[in-house]
Protein backbone atom coordinates (compact mmCIF):
# COMPACT_ATOMS: atom_id res chain seq x y z
CA UNK A 1 0.00 0.00 0.00
CA UNK A 2 1.18 2.95 -0.79
CA UNK A 3 0.61 6.41 1.79
CA UNK A 4 1.02 10.29 1.63
CA UNK A 5 2.07 12.18 4.69
CA UNK A 6 0.57 15.74 4.61
CA UNK A 7 2.65 17.86 6.92
CA UNK A 8 6.06 17.74 7.81
CA UNK A 9 5.60 18.67 11.73
CA UNK A 10 6.16 16.40 14.54
CA UNK A 11 3.42 14.19 14.15
CA UNK A 12 3.87 13.93 10.12
CA UNK A 13 7.50 13.07 10.50
CA UNK A 14 6.78 10.42 13.55
CA UNK A 15 3.86 9.06 11.45
CA UNK A 16 6.49 8.66 8.22
CA UNK A 17 9.38 7.43 10.09
CA UNK A 18 6.81 4.62 11.85
CA UNK A 19 4.93 3.78 8.63
CA UNK A 20 7.65 3.52 6.19
CA UNK A 21 9.10 0.28 7.72
CA UNK A 22 5.97 -1.51 6.34
CA UNK A 23 4.40 0.94 3.32
CA UNK A 24 5.72 2.89 0.70
CA UNK A 25 5.83 6.44 2.28
CA UNK A 26 5.84 10.08 0.18
CA UNK A 27 5.73 12.99 2.61
CA UNK A 28 4.39 16.27 1.28
CA UNK A 29 6.35 19.75 3.61
CA UNK A 30 5.20 22.78 2.83
CA UNK A 31 8.13 24.60 1.77
CA UNK A 32 10.57 22.56 -1.12
CA UNK A 33 13.74 23.49 1.12
CA UNK A 34 12.69 20.78 3.95
CA UNK A 35 11.59 17.90 1.30
CA UNK A 36 15.61 17.95 -0.07
CA UNK A 37 16.64 18.04 3.75
CA UNK A 38 14.33 14.97 4.39
CA UNK A 39 16.08 13.53 0.65
CA UNK A 40 19.01 14.44 2.07
CA UNK A 41 19.36 13.06 5.83
CA UNK A 42 16.18 10.84 6.19
CA UNK A 43 14.04 10.78 9.15
CA UNK A 44 15.82 10.70 11.68
CA UNK A 45 13.68 9.30 14.85
CA UNK A 46 14.95 9.60 18.69
CA UNK A 47 13.18 7.25 20.88
CA UNK A 48 15.13 7.63 24.81
CA UNK A 49 18.27 6.33 23.88
CA UNK A 50 17.87 5.13 20.36
CA UNK A 51 18.35 6.86 16.86
CA UNK A 52 17.04 5.23 13.77
CA UNK A 53 16.79 6.88 10.52
CA UNK A 54 13.75 6.36 7.76
CA UNK A 55 14.52 7.36 4.30
CA UNK A 56 10.92 8.14 2.20
CA UNK A 57 10.13 10.25 -0.80
CA UNK A 58 9.80 14.11 0.20
CA UNK A 59 8.26 16.56 -2.33
CA UNK A 60 6.58 19.99 -1.50
CA UNK A 61 2.50 19.99 -1.22
CA UNK A 62 2.30 21.55 -4.80
CA UNK A 63 3.41 17.89 -5.76
CA UNK A 64 0.77 15.69 -4.26
CA UNK A 65 -1.68 14.82 -6.33
CA UNK A 66 -3.82 12.32 -4.30
CA UNK A 67 -2.42 9.38 -6.32
CA UNK A 68 -1.68 6.96 -3.12
CA UNK A 69 -3.76 4.94 -1.64
CA UNK A 70 -4.23 6.31 1.46
CA UNK A 71 -3.71 10.10 2.27
CA UNK A 72 -2.75 11.33 6.00
CA UNK A 73 -3.44 14.63 6.66
CA UNK A 74 -1.53 15.84 9.49
CA UNK A 75 -1.44 19.90 9.39
CA UNK A 76 -2.67 21.81 12.14
CA UNK A 77 -6.38 22.38 11.82
CA UNK A 78 -6.36 26.51 10.96
CA UNK A 79 -4.09 25.13 8.06
CA UNK A 80 -6.76 22.82 6.48
CA UNK A 81 -8.57 25.51 4.11
CA UNK A 82 -5.75 25.34 1.85
CA UNK A 83 -5.61 21.82 1.99
CA UNK A 84 -9.22 21.18 1.20
CA UNK A 85 -9.37 23.62 -1.64
CA UNK A 86 -6.46 21.62 -3.06
CA UNK A 87 -8.45 18.45 -3.02
CA UNK A 88 -11.44 19.83 -4.59
CA UNK A 89 -9.37 20.88 -7.48
CA UNK A 90 -7.44 17.80 -8.09
CA UNK A 91 -8.59 16.55 -11.82
CA UNK A 92 -8.15 12.63 -10.11
CA UNK A 93 -9.94 12.23 -6.49
CA UNK A 94 -7.87 10.90 -3.99
CA UNK A 95 -8.31 7.59 -3.11
CA UNK A 96 -9.18 8.03 1.10
CA UNK A 97 -7.75 10.23 3.45
CA UNK A 98 -7.24 10.42 6.82
CA UNK A 99 -7.41 13.79 9.13
CA UNK A 100 -5.39 13.67 12.29
CA UNK A 101 -6.50 17.07 14.19
CA UNK A 102 -6.87 18.78 17.59
CA UNK A 103 -10.25 19.75 18.27
CA UNK A 104 -13.38 19.13 16.48
CA UNK A 105 -13.57 22.40 14.42
CA UNK A 106 -12.58 20.58 11.39
CA UNK A 107 -15.45 18.77 10.80
CA UNK A 108 -17.51 21.02 9.68
CA UNK A 109 -14.79 21.94 7.12
CA UNK A 110 -14.51 18.30 5.59
CA UNK A 111 -18.41 18.04 5.01
CA UNK A 112 -17.23 20.41 1.89
CA UNK A 113 -14.85 17.41 0.22
CA UNK A 114 -16.29 16.03 -2.82
CA UNK A 115 -15.25 12.38 -1.74
CA UNK A 116 -16.32 9.36 -0.34
CA UNK A 117 -13.92 7.71 1.51
CA UNK A 118 -12.71 10.37 4.76
CA UNK A 119 -11.51 9.40 8.08
CA UNK A 120 -10.68 10.90 11.14
CA UNK A 121 -8.44 10.12 14.19
CA UNK A 122 -6.99 11.33 17.28
CA UNK A 123 -3.69 11.00 18.21
CA UNK A 124 -1.96 10.04 21.88
CA UNK A 125 1.87 9.81 21.26
CA UNK A 126 4.17 12.47 22.44
CA UNK A 127 6.39 14.01 20.17
CA UNK A 128 8.82 17.17 19.50
CA UNK A 129 10.25 18.14 16.31
CA UNK A 130 14.02 19.05 16.57
CA UNK A 131 14.51 20.43 13.40
CA UNK A 132 13.02 19.91 9.68
CA UNK A 133 14.21 16.34 9.67
CA UNK A 134 14.53 14.94 13.31
CA UNK A 135 11.76 14.07 15.57
CA UNK A 136 11.63 12.73 19.42
CA UNK A 137 9.36 10.44 20.40
CA UNK A 138 8.50 11.19 23.88
CA UNK A 139 5.69 9.42 24.84
CA UNK A 140 4.01 6.20 23.43
CA UNK A 141 -0.16 6.18 22.67
CA UNK A 142 -1.83 4.75 20.68
CA UNK A 143 -3.77 6.19 17.48
CA UNK A 144 -7.58 6.19 17.46
CA UNK A 145 -9.12 6.17 14.12
CA UNK A 146 -12.73 6.04 12.75
CA UNK A 147 -14.99 6.24 9.67
CA UNK A 148 -16.21 9.48 8.75
CA UNK A 149 -17.58 8.77 5.52
CA UNK A 150 -17.34 5.68 3.19
CA UNK A 151 -15.73 1.92 4.39
CA UNK A 152 -13.12 0.90 6.72
CA UNK A 153 -11.48 -1.70 4.35
CA UNK A 154 -8.13 0.60 3.52
CA UNK A 155 -7.94 1.20 7.63
CA UNK A 156 -8.12 -2.71 8.76
CA UNK A 157 -5.30 -3.31 6.02
CA UNK A 158 -3.34 -0.50 8.31
CA UNK A 159 -3.96 -1.47 10.94
CA UNK A 160 -2.84 -5.40 10.79
CA UNK A 161 0.00 -4.77 8.77
CA UNK A 162 1.57 -1.52 11.42
CA UNK A 163 4.29 -2.52 13.34
CA UNK A 164 3.12 -3.67 17.02
CA UNK A 165 5.11 -0.44 18.45
CA UNK A 166 3.28 2.30 16.93
CA UNK A 167 -0.54 0.50 16.94
CA UNK A 168 -3.90 2.19 15.83
CA UNK A 169 -7.03 1.31 17.04
CA UNK A 170 -10.04 1.32 15.18
CA UNK A 171 -13.67 3.29 16.60
CA UNK A 172 -17.04 2.76 15.47
CA UNK A 173 -18.38 5.79 16.44
CA UNK A 174 -16.64 8.54 15.04
CA UNK A 175 -17.68 11.56 16.79
CA UNK A 176 -17.39 9.90 20.03
CA UNK A 177 -14.17 8.92 19.32
CA UNK A 178 -13.14 13.40 18.62
CA UNK A 179 -14.91 14.17 22.01
CA UNK A 180 -13.16 12.02 24.18
CA UNK A 181 -10.08 13.78 22.84
CA UNK A 182 -11.61 16.98 22.69
CA UNK A 183 -12.42 16.61 26.72
CA UNK A 184 -8.49 16.21 27.54
CA UNK A 185 -7.49 18.66 24.87
CA UNK A 186 -10.09 21.44 26.35
CA UNK A 187 -8.50 21.25 29.45
CA UNK A 188 -4.63 20.20 29.45
CA UNK A 189 -3.81 22.52 26.39
CA UNK A 190 -5.40 26.03 27.58
CA UNK A 191 -4.52 25.87 30.72
CA UNK A 192 -0.68 24.85 30.24
CA UNK A 193 -0.39 27.63 27.20
CA UNK A 194 -1.88 30.43 29.75
CA UNK A 195 -0.10 29.60 33.13
CA UNK A 196 3.17 28.61 30.99
CA UNK A 197 3.54 25.25 32.32
CA UNK A 198 3.99 21.63 32.08
CA UNK A 199 1.39 19.39 31.94
CA UNK A 200 1.88 17.68 35.43
CA UNK A 201 2.13 20.86 37.00
CA UNK A 202 -1.64 20.85 36.19
CA UNK A 203 -1.88 17.92 39.07
CA UNK A 204 1.10 19.23 41.44
CA UNK A 205 -0.13 22.59 42.24
CA UNK A 206 -3.40 22.65 44.01
CA UNK A 207 -5.02 26.22 42.55
CA UNK A 208 -4.01 25.08 39.14
CA UNK A 209 -5.93 21.40 39.97
CA UNK A 210 -8.73 23.58 41.09
CA UNK A 211 -8.92 25.44 38.04
CA UNK A 212 -8.89 22.02 35.96
CA UNK A 213 -11.92 20.67 38.40
CA UNK A 214 -13.63 24.13 37.61
CA UNK A 215 -13.22 23.93 33.54
CA UNK A 216 -14.04 19.99 33.28
CA UNK A 217 -17.31 20.34 35.00
CA UNK A 218 -18.23 23.20 32.44
CA UNK A 219 -16.96 21.45 29.49
CA UNK A 220 -19.26 18.26 30.69
CA UNK A 221 -21.93 19.87 31.54
CA UNK A 222 -21.82 21.37 28.13
CA UNK A 223 -21.24 18.29 26.06
CA UNK A 224 -23.57 16.01 28.31
CA UNK A 225 -20.69 13.97 29.64
CA UNK A 226 -21.83 10.01 30.79
CA UNK A 227 -19.48 9.32 33.78
CA UNK A 228 -17.50 12.81 34.63
CA UNK A 229 -15.79 10.68 36.92
CA UNK A 230 -14.55 8.48 34.70
CA UNK A 231 -12.84 11.59 32.01
CA UNK A 232 -11.84 13.45 35.31
CA UNK A 233 -9.63 10.71 36.13
CA UNK A 234 -8.41 10.18 32.55
CA UNK A 235 -7.43 14.10 32.32
CA UNK A 236 -5.42 13.40 35.94
CA UNK A 237 -4.08 10.42 34.61
CA UNK A 238 -2.74 11.76 31.09
CA UNK A 239 -1.05 14.65 33.09
CA UNK A 240 0.59 12.64 35.81
CA UNK A 241 2.06 10.19 32.57
CA UNK A 242 3.20 13.52 30.71
CA UNK A 243 4.28 15.13 33.33
CA UNK A 244 7.25 16.37 32.33
CA UNK A 245 5.68 16.97 28.52
CA UNK A 246 5.10 20.83 27.21
CA UNK A 247 1.48 20.78 25.64
CA UNK A 248 1.02 21.77 21.59
CA UNK A 249 -0.38 24.81 22.45
CA UNK A 250 2.04 26.23 25.01
CA UNK A 251 4.92 25.13 22.52
CA UNK A 252 2.70 27.03 19.79
CA UNK A 253 2.71 30.01 21.86
CA UNK A 254 6.09 29.33 22.92
CA UNK A 255 7.31 29.75 19.07
CA UNK A 256 5.08 32.32 18.05
CA UNK A 257 3.00 30.43 16.15
CA UNK A 258 -1.13 30.65 15.71
CA UNK A 259 -2.59 28.03 18.39
CA UNK A 260 -5.13 25.18 17.46
CA UNK A 261 -7.74 27.56 19.98
CA UNK A 262 -10.34 27.49 17.39
CA UNK A 263 -10.59 23.81 16.74
CA UNK A 264 -10.76 23.31 20.44
CA UNK A 265 -12.07 26.02 22.88
CA UNK A 266 -13.71 27.52 19.57
CA UNK A 267 -15.69 24.57 18.80
CA UNK A 268 -16.69 24.05 22.44
CA UNK A 269 -18.41 28.35 22.18
CA UNK A 270 -20.13 27.68 18.59
CA UNK A 271 -22.27 24.45 20.57
CA UNK A 272 -22.90 26.84 23.89
CA UNK A 273 -24.07 29.67 21.41
CA UNK A 274 -26.26 27.02 19.80
CA UNK A 275 -27.50 25.27 22.69
CA UNK A 276 -28.30 28.63 24.22
CA UNK A 277 -25.94 27.89 27.08
CA UNK A 278 -23.15 29.74 29.12
CA UNK A 279 -19.72 29.06 29.11
CA UNK A 280 -17.99 31.82 30.96
CA UNK A 281 -14.94 30.12 32.25
CA UNK A 282 -14.54 28.59 28.18
CA UNK A 283 -14.85 32.10 26.63
CA UNK A 284 -12.34 33.81 29.05
CA UNK A 285 -9.83 31.36 27.90
CA UNK A 286 -11.01 31.80 24.45
CA UNK A 287 -10.45 35.02 24.74
CA UNK A 288 -7.37 35.03 26.43
CA UNK A 289 -5.30 32.59 24.52
CA UNK A 290 -6.32 35.09 21.33
CA UNK A 291 -4.89 37.71 23.22
CA UNK A 292 -1.49 36.05 23.41
CA UNK A 293 -1.92 35.15 19.73
CA UNK A 294 -2.38 39.00 18.91
CA UNK A 295 0.13 39.67 21.63
CA UNK A 296 2.66 37.79 19.11
CA UNK A 297 2.52 40.08 16.44
CA UNK A 298 1.87 38.68 13.18
CA UNK A 299 1.57 35.10 13.13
Amino acid sequence: MKIGIIGAGSIGLLFASYLSRVFKVSLYTRTEEQAKEIVKNGIILKKKTIKTQALVKALPLSEWEGSEDLTIITVKAYQLEEIITKINRLSDTPKKLLFLQNGMGHLKQLESIRHSQIFVGTVEHGALRENVFTVSHNGEGVTNIAVYRGDACVLTELIETLPSEFPIVMNEDYYKMLVNKLIVNSVINPLTAIIGVKNGDLIKNEFYFQTVVQLFNEISILLNIENPDYHLEKIIDICNKTAENRSSMLKDIEANRKTEVDAILGFLLEKAKAEFKKAPLIECLYLLLKGKELGKGDL
